[in-house]
């Protein structure tokens, strides 16, 4: 499941914006959305209130930053809208959660500033730095008739921040957020500019958003040996030719607060907890090794001495 962080240091820097937008986008995909609301003000949760029942559903998903919940089941993406000033602590942690990072930035010297030291301390973070989570910058609030756009992707650039793109300060994105809407709820021929805009910004992201297959995914099975696949590895023999089991997954934790995992039904750490248990009782209700060469369905031969 995609996690998309909107971040920045800055206030005011357009992520209630861009969060609307990403989890609209995804929405019009045909994705079931969540859009977390981090922030304090909640501004992404009272815009959500605002948006009419016939356009492409988002679910609400009111987060507190002391208590970060489970995302419920049936989710396929979700997009958080993250605070200002966050640092430290709360980065790292939203990082650990998120695939995508996306930093909206504004043309001022005090907003380049701030997303520098942001983009600093987001380096600093081992999941950032390897690549495991993506990180790019969003021009927003541009005026078209500057060069901002372009000293901006300059800017970008030179401290190793991918650019995507840049947003155009326009009427039509307060119009369209006061209705609950988003550019992409309008109809095209009334959003064709700030829709073109928009295209590189989704680019980068449909891969990300959209893998053809994930790595860990299971291939589709058919044929009579589809049950015997979808047993687990340690109730059924190794098949002939087959390769060793391998574990696959994403060192991304499933939840904000690990730790308290091993209280929810079902967590992360009741899961191994379940695995050890059912691993004893397989260890203790397992055949002794004579035992098995005793039966002859096996294909093992009886021993000689016991033949006498």
């Amino acid at each position: 499941m995609p996690v998309i962080a909107v971040v920045n240091r800055k206030g005011g820097s357009g992520k209630s914006t861009l969060a609307a937008h990403i989890a609209a986008w995804c929405a019009r995909q045909g994705s079931s959305v969540m859009l977390g609301d981090v922030d304090r003000q909640q501004s992404a949760r009272a815009w959500l209130k605002r948006r009419d029942a016939a356009l492409p559903v988002i679910a609400p998903w009111a987060v507190d930053q002391k208590n970060m919940l489970r995302v419920p089941t049936g989710i396929t993406h979700v997009v958080l809208d993250t605070p200002g000033g966050m640092h430290g602590f709360e980065l790292a942690r939203v990082v650990m959660f998120a695939d995508v990072l996306v930093m909206p930035v504004c043309s001022s010297i005090f907003d380049r500033e701030a997303a520098a030291a942001c983009h600093a301390e987001l380096m600093a973070l081992p999941r950032v730095a390897s690549g495991r989570c993506r990180l790019a910058t969003v021009g927003m609030r541009i005026d078209g008739r500057t060069h901002a756009g372009l000293a901006l992707r300059e800017w970008s650039q030179a401290i190793g921040l991918p650019f995507l793109g840049a947003l155009r300060e326009t009427q039509l994105y307060v119009r369209s957020l006061e209705k609950g809407m988003t550019i992409f709820d309008l109809p095209a021929h009334a959003a064709a500019t700030d829709l073109a805009q928009w295209a590189p910004i989704v680019e980068w992201f449909k891969p990300l958003l959209y893998p053809p297959q994930a790595a860990n995914d299971a291939l589709p099975l058919s044929g009579p040996d589809a049950a015997a696949t979808r047993m687990p590895q340690v109730l059924r023999p190794p098949q002939a030719n087959e390769p060793l089991p391998t574990r696959l997954g994403s060192p991304r934790p499933s939840s904000l607060m690990p730790a308290q995992e091993s209280m929810v039904h079902g967590g992360r750490l009741s899961v191994h907890g379940a695995g050890r248990s059912t691993g004893a009782v397989l260890a203790s209700t397992a055949k002794p090794a004579m035992t098995r060469k005793l039966n002859s369905a096996d294909g093992l031969q009886i021993p000689q001495f016991l033949k006498r």
